[in-house]
């Protein structure tokens, strides 16, 4: 592969992404992103300048942009997607018309290209729905059971994702990751709003009783995670990607107001979320034997890198915040 296609690479994780894979390939990368209010090219701007990383503003939508740019790339790399789930407990319209819409003209755009030879499709643990307490881990081949309007348009998109190769023998691989933590993550997400809020010693809203579990990863675990699925992943095939770190979002934000010299009195208990899963946590043996890839950050770690990040950061953030 000599040309890449990210979508969506202003975003949190393809930013991270980005910049991990101009740090370890020699890569071209073309970036498009909409630039919706999760996408920021701030996140970028240190790579304004490098030959190998161009930037197209567009949609996934748009049908002719996306045929255009596929034509002359190697793989594609799908992040582009609306993904916070109380937004689309709000209105789903957005989350259908990129997530659903958008990757399937990506895909028919990829069908028409004469070089691609990869189409990496970037999926979430939410689709699989919610585990009870002692339940195994989501394994690949566990039934789809999405019970946000987030998660259900995510799990459409693999399911099309997964058609194109059976179908039309495209190239497809689908990552599913459990929850991503790190530099660049969009304020309103649950890590740097319990990180911002405490160091401006605001209350930290937690919905429900905060034991809520989640799997948690350091997003750069996750990106040479994506990359060696890329490189080594089997066609047609679907790898968990995990943290094997699971914590209560209450465990999640007691450490961060630890850290921070704050007092638990700033936790503010709110009305649960709809439809609101009570845990996850992805089995990541399939990954593991079969391309030999796991995490290597450990929790403590993470966590003190990323609030020590969002600290020396604090125009970045309040950027965003103003609007």
């Amino acid at each position: 592969m000599k040309r890449i296609l990210i979508t969506g690479g202003c975003g949190f994780i393809g930013s991270n992404f980005i910049h991990y894979l101009l740090e370890n390939r020699d890569y071209e990368i073309i970036n498009l992103d909409a630039l919706t209010y999760a996408g920021n090219t701030e996140n970028l701007a240190d790579i304004d300048g490098d030959s190998r990383y161009s930037f197209i503003h567009g949609h996934i939508e748009d049908t002719g942009l996306v045929t255009e740019i596929c034509s002359r790339v190697d793989a594609v790399v799908n992040f582009a997607a609306e993904s916070h789930v109380d937004r689309s407990i709000s209105n789903a319209t957005p989350f259908i018309t990129t997530n659903v819409l958008g990757t399937q003209v990506l895909l028919d755009a990829a069908r028409s290209s004469k070089r691609l030879k990869r189409f990496l499709h970037i999926s979430t643990d939410e689709v699989y729905g919610s585990l009870n307490p002692f339940d195994p881990p989501f394994r690949e081949s566990d039934p789809l059971l999405p019970n946000s309007p987030y998660a259900a348009s995510k799990a459409s998109s693999d399911f099309l994702a997964r058609a194109a190769w059976k179908t039309h023998g495209l190239p497809v691989v689908i990552t599913r990751c459990s929850n991503n933590y790190g530099p660049y993550q969009f304020p309103e997400k649950l890590m740097p709003l319990m990180m911002i809020n405490a160091m401006e010693e605001k209350p930290l809203p937690v919905y429900g009783d905060g034991e809520n579990i989640r799997d948690w990863i350091y997003v750069r675990d996750h990106c040479e995670g994506v990359l060696t699925v890329l490189e080594q992943g089997r066609e047609g095939e679907i790898y968990n990607l995990g943290g094997e770190c699971e914590l209560t979002n209450l465990t999640v934000v007691k450490t961060i107001l630890e850290a921070l010299g704050r007092p638990e009195s700033l936790i503010t208990f709110v009305k649960d979320r709809p439809g609101h899963d009570r845990r996850y946590a992805m089995g990541i043996s399939k990954v593991r034997e079969e391309l030999g890839w796991r995490p290597k950050t450990d929790f403590t770690s993470g966590i003190s890198h990323t609030i020590e990040w969002y600290k020396a950061h604090e125009a970045w953030w309040r950027h965003i915040i103003s609007g």
